[in-house]
């Protein structure tokens, strides 16, 4: 199966540079899986979506001030954003630089603080505060918001509400979950009313999520890890779903990777039911092929042409369904991306035998 197989043409005119006016006021395009048919929606229309008892699963990860900048002794400009959060003191975290730095080598930031590089994980730098002061202390302090790459501005003060979703609770993401930045809270209220249920995953997204496929041949791609924390009672939330033949609702694609891994888990340990709690890493690579175990109706944002989002969402909708609505996307002007509309996708249960033309 072909990387190529996933890229289209994208006007760089439809990357959405500024979140919307207002949360809700997005766009949104429904497909339907069964048939592939559009309609042309906005984001306040989701509750004509949805029925009383179906489930929606979202991703409470905090996005947090992720990047920061600094210098080397030698005076050379370096610049950190953090991956993961190792401890209360030490991060994996990419550096830039003219020369990457050594191990035992301190790292002046902006502000007044010092980490000392304690070694190297791949790609990544571990570094550890010099005091041994809270790191996420110092992050809050003089760390900047870590907008995407696409996102060729400096990060402002409105995204420090705006790239984060209402219902954000734990700290930890690098980016945020962008399926969730639509929802407001009255709208939230809204549905509750509706009688529709709602579960929380954490999923914190690391800046992997941006790391483009590389391997012509997409199987020789390995996804990056990213820990989950999906509870027992969001367990028994998606299994009384479904008991009671209503749908489960991930919205967007962490908490996809989220409900699929613990649905992977509970098949691995031949457990009873069809999804069971599951509290560690996963590198679970989704793409055409794929079958669902869970999730029934998704939603999304537009992704980036070739990457894994983009072949995650075309073993759910189907893959000729998945790139005719991204073709209509782009000729309707759709806006793309972390800030841009998003989509309402219906399960295609015949998803799995809809291939890219290589396969």
């Amino acid at each position: 199966m072909l990387r190529s197989d996933f890229n289209f043409d994208l006007p760089l005119e439809l990357i959405a540079n500024y979140p919307s006016e207002d949360r809700t006021s997005c766009r949104m395009l429904a497909l339907n899986g069964k048939d592939g048919s559009l309609s042309d929606k906005n984001f306040y229309d989701l509750k004509d979506f949805l029925k009383p008892g179906d489930l929606l699963v979202f991703n409470d990860t905090k996005v947090i001030p992720a990047r920061l900048y600094g210098k080397k002794d030698t005076g050379g400009a370096c610049e950190f954003l953090i991956e993961r959060m190792i401890s209360q003191t030490q991060a994996l975290t990419h550096i830039k630089a003219s020369k990457s730095p050594k191990t035992g080598q301190i790292l002046h930031i902006d502000g007044g603080y010092d980490f000392e590089v304690k070694g190297r994980e791949g790609d990544l730098f571990l570094i550890e505060t010099v005091d041994k002061g809270s790191l996420l202390d110092i992050l809050y302090k003089v760390g900047h918001i870590p907008l995407p790459p696409y996102i060729e501005r400096p990060d402002e003060d409105l995204d420090k509400d705006r790239y984060q979703t209402v219902y954000s609770k734990v700290p930890g993401a690098v980016a945020a979950p962008t399926a969730g930045l639509h929802f407001d809270e009255n709208q939230l209220s809204e549905l509750k009313k509706m009688g529709v249920n709602m579960a929380f995953v954490t999923l914190h997204v690391g800046a992997g999520t941006f790391q483009p496929v590389r391997e012509d041949d997409i199987m020789n791609h390995h996804m990056h890890k990213e820990f989950v924390h999906l509870s027992d009672e969001v367990a028994q939330q998606v299994i009384n779903t479904h008991k009671a033949g209503k749908r489960v609702i991930a919205v967007g694609t962490t908490a996809v990777r989220s409900l699929e891994s613990a649905a992977a888990y509970a098949l691995e340990t031949k457990a009873e039911n069809e999804i069971v709690p599951f509290s560690k890493d996963t590198s679970i690579f989704i793409y055409p092929g794929y079958k669902y175990k869970v999730v029934d109706c998704l939603i999304t944002n537009f992704h980036l042409p070739e990457s894994t989002l983009i072949m995650l969402v075309s073993a759910f909708a189907g893959y000729k369904h998945t790139m005719a609505a991204y073709k209509h996307a782009v000729e309707d002007k759709y806006k793309f991306f972390s800030y841009g509309d998003c989509m309402f996708i219906t399960k295609n249960e015949n998803a799995s035998n809809d291939l890219p033309p290589s396969a």
